[in-house]
């Protein structure tokens, strides 16, 4: 069921069209991540599917075909500017925020402890945020804008110059709000996150969708190369063996490694066969075989010819 979709979303800027026709669709209970190179308009998209920014053309509905206005209060948007008032404790600030959303009470109490514990800041909730370090603060973000259980969580660069123990800890959160039901979309430059924790991504640049989908099938639309390893042991000469490999018509290219040969090939069945039969016909023996499909920044370069950098 999508929770989430946006057709033929345009925004410009003057003359420079941040988004250019993107179309979208966020299935319940998923986690999407969101790649593009700085200037793509990942964030302009954010903006206009929060409402925070109107757009030129398309369309973009929530659950049952509801707009932002109807739909705002099941969002929780954790954004890469840290939305913290210094002066209040984390307690205050969660409080705070949770607040808007109409809760009072002891429902609103038991929705602030449990933010707070699910960040790990419950020792520290009387704290002002204005004294937390940078993670912490990053984890204090995170429970202000979850606090009030929205079924569809927006977290724009959440884990942007902070320290590997705090990162871990909010892909560990991201992970359970999930779990615990929530869909989350979620954006970052970092490559390692994404194949962590993310079940479908979408790729984003110059303001279009260039692909979307699990990591397995932007591959397979993309013919992107995997690559095999064959190990002959160290004394092997497979120089000629990597010659013969190289002219198949699937492989890309083939490169010695010692006495191993790996090759980059797109997906053919009967390959590693027909690697096998030249093998023997080179008197050569396989000790080990290893296969290991494109990375998703390897996919990342060959679809924008730019590095993930930090950055908007």
């Amino acid at each position: 069921m999508a929770l989430l979709e946006i057709k033929g979303l345009q925004k410009a800027f003057k003359d420079v069209k941040a988004v250019n026709g993107v179309n979208l669709c966020i299935s319940e209970q998923e986690i999407h991540g969101i790649l593009g190179p700085n200037g793509a308009g990942k964030s302009t998209t954010l903006n206009c599917l929060l409402g925070l920014l109107p757009y030129d053309a398309g369309e973009v509905t929530f659950e049952d075909g509801v707009g932002i206005r109807k739909w705002s209060k099941h969002i929780g948007y954790v954004p890469q500017d840290l939305a913290l008032y210094p002066e209040l404790t984390a307690r205050e600030n969660v409080r705070f925020f949770c607040s808007l959303y109409g809760f009072k009470g002891a429902e609103l109490h038991d929705k602030v402890e449990k933010a707070l514990e699910l960040v790990g800041l419950e020792d520290v909730a009387d704290k002002k945020s204005g004294e937390f370090s940078g993670g912490m603060k990053r984890r204090l973000n995170l429970a202000c804008g979850i606090a009030h259980s929205p079924k569809l969580i927006i977290m724009d660069e959440p884990t942007v110059g902070i320290d590997p123990q705090s990162r871990n800890r909010i892909l560990e959160n991201v992970k359970a709000l999930n779990e615990a039901g929530a869909t989350i979309l979620y954006t970052t430059h970092y490559m390692p996150e994404v194949e962590e924790i993310c079940s479908k991504v979408t790729i984003i640049d110059h303001g279009k969708v260039i692909a979307t989908g699990t990591k397995s099938e932007i591959i397979g639309q993309l013919g992107s190369d995997t690559e095999l390893t064959l190990d002959f042991g160290e004394d092997a000469d497979v120089s000629a063996f990597t010659e013969s490999a190289s002219q198949m018509g699937s492989v890309h290219s083939a490169k010695t490694d010692g006495g191993k040969c790996i090759i980059k090939h797109s997906e053919d069945d009967t390959l590693l066969e027909k690697l096998m039969s030249t093998a023997h016909q080179y008197g050569l023996r396989v000790r080990s075989i290893s296969e290991q499909e494109a990375s998703l920044e390897e996919i990342f370069l060959d679809l924008t010819g730019k590095a993930l950098r930090d950055g908007k």
